[in-house]
């Protein structure tokens, strides 16, 4: 049941959404001064969430700082990547079709050759709600033994549906033999909250390392202060998901 939910939240938080939303009380309702109050409201919200420059400060003030390799100075017994970085059930199906998060994989690749960790435990089913031929953490096993990783320095969990449940798998599958203090944990800058609260919940508080981001160096170019752009949409809606996730994984215990 929390799954559906958690899709459906984060569907309604998609900012466009709001927007349209916005535009189709306006339309609907009877009030003039409501009426015009709403049409403003969606105008307001969409130069807001296609404005470049206002979304890279939200995305810098959210996003963890990234960590130089030369600073990293502990080397680590296992390497905890968290999936949601593959596109599911596309065809042809003898290949892996990588979307936004790549850097997941190739960034947990870095940190294994340069010798940071030993081992990579890949965690992640799916977290669609149609049904996977193949369950992403295999593929992506897959893409890190073609990379070079030997198939005995790869762990795979590939049961869970979302975060928590990583958290909770991952601790089950590793505390006979590893400490927190041993691993790594790994996903994108903007879900990294979310994924360090979950594993302080689940008893097992490692380190982290965050890649994939969506910020950038601040920049005062007219064309990023006042030209609106899609991109600047997209990183609202993948923030604004993740905010919705922390709500509902706040509410229901997860963190």
């Amino acid at each position: 049941m929390f799954f559906v939910l958690s899709k459906t939240i984060n569907f309604l938080a998609m900012p466009l959404v709001l927007v349209c939303l916005l535009w189709i009380s306006s339309r609907l309702i009877r009030n003039t001064k409501w009426k015009k109050r709403l049409g403003l409201a969606g105008l307001s919200l969409l130069l807001i969430i296609s404005n470049d420059f206002i979304t890279n400060e939200v995305a810098l003030l959210w996003e963890p700082a990234a960590t130089p390799y030369n600073q990293i100075t502990k080397k680590y017994k296992l390497g905890i990547l968290l999936t949601g970085v593959t596109k599911s059930n596309m065809q042809p199906d003898d290949r892996i079709y990588f979307q936004r998060g790549a850097d997941r994989v190739t960034h947990t690749l870095q940190l294994y050759k340069l010798g940071i960790i030993e081992k990579i435990l890949v965690s992640g089913g799916s977290g669609s709600l149609t049904q996977r031929t193949r369950q992403e953490a295999d593929e992506i096993a897959d893409a890190l033994t073609l990379m070079g990783v030997p198939e005995n320095d790869i762990l795979i969990e590939n049961q869970t549906r979302n975060t928590y449940e990583s958290a909770i798998a991952v601790k089950a599958m590793l505390q006979e033999k590893f400490k927190p203090a041993d691993c790594l944990l790994i996903t994108s800058a903007y879900h990294m909250r979310r994924s360090r609260a979950c594993y302080v919940k689940a008893g097992w508080p490692c380190d982290t390392f965050t890649c994939d981001f969506l910020a950038r160096e601040r920049k005062f170019t007219p064309d990023v202060l006042l030209i609106p752009r899609a991109e600047a949409v997209t990183i609202w809606t993948t923030l604004m998901r993740e905010w919705a996730g922390m709500v509902a994984y706040k509410f229901s215990g997860y963190i």
